[in-house]
């Protein structure tokens, strides 16, 4: 059994906003309120990043048309005593999952941790 690092993705649709910063900061905000509200708090919430076609560098992944903003959200979460990479992908995408019902989530990297940290 080993401990694993799991990231997500999350696609979190916001209305009535007209600026990205806002956009973001109510995604950011709302999932948090749903993560915790479910026991959750250990789960990391922060805007995703998406590489620029033309230049390779990383921005913010939000979106904005007719004051609806699509928002990237990456989400962390440790996973102990798991059998493999693949059983804690799972345990993980079901705990965030129940919480962020509705939501568009998928796993994008798992990474095996030390017993000791």
């Amino acid at each position: 059994m080993g401990n694993y690092l799991v990231a997500m993705e999350a696609a979190w649709l916001v209305r009535d906003v007209n600026e990205i910063d806002d956009a973001i900061g109510v995604a950011v905000s709302e999932a948090g309120k749903r993560l915790n509200s479910e026991g959750l708090e250990y789960v990391e919430v922060e805007v995703g990043a998406t590489g620029c076609p033309a230049c390779g560098e990383p921005f913010d992944s939000a979106f904005i048309a007719a004051q609806t903003s699509l928002v990237g959200l990456g989400l962390e979460m440790e996973v102990f005593n798991a059998d493999n990479e693949e059983h804690a992908s799972r345990i993980a995408k079901s705990e965030v999952g129940g919480a962020l019902r509705d939501v568009p989530l998928s796993v994008s990297q798992v990474i095996e941790t030390d017993e000791d940290e």
